[in-house]
């Protein structure tokens, strides 16, 4: 995918260099069961104020089902992020389906950092 074929609402844009980083930490928190995925799976904790931070996927086919996070994400100051890769996302989440978007939650007591 090239910097043209993204929708630029998508923004902030992660670059290549940090994605991999970013993918390793979903994995992990997948481990952890502190991982949320879907618009509605992200959108609830985010309300209840139990989310670290939302990452969404630049290449979704209607992007304006999660234009809405963006606005939440900064009413509850929580940092957000567009990837390249809905398929991508989806193999960090560990689930072979494209996923639009995830979030971090909190536990107490977690190791991930």
């Amino acid at each position: 995918m090239t910097e043209a074929d993204v929708n630029l609402k998508a923004y902030p844009l992660v670059d290549t260099s940090l994605t991999k980083k970013l993918l390793d930490l979903i994995q992990q928190s997948r481990n952890y069961k502190q991982l949320r995925k879907g618009a509605n799976g992200v959108t609830k904790p985010l309300n209840r104020g139990i989310s670290e931070f939302i990452v969404m996927a630049a290449d979704a086919e209607s992007l304006e089902i999660i234009l809405h996070l963006p606005l939440l994400c900064k009413d509850k100051n929580v940092p957000y992020v567009f990837l390249h890769s809905k398929q991508a996302l989806g193999w960090a989440c560990g689930v072979s389906r494209p996923v639009i978007t995830c979030s971090v939650t909190i536990k107490k007591g977690s190791q991930l950092k």
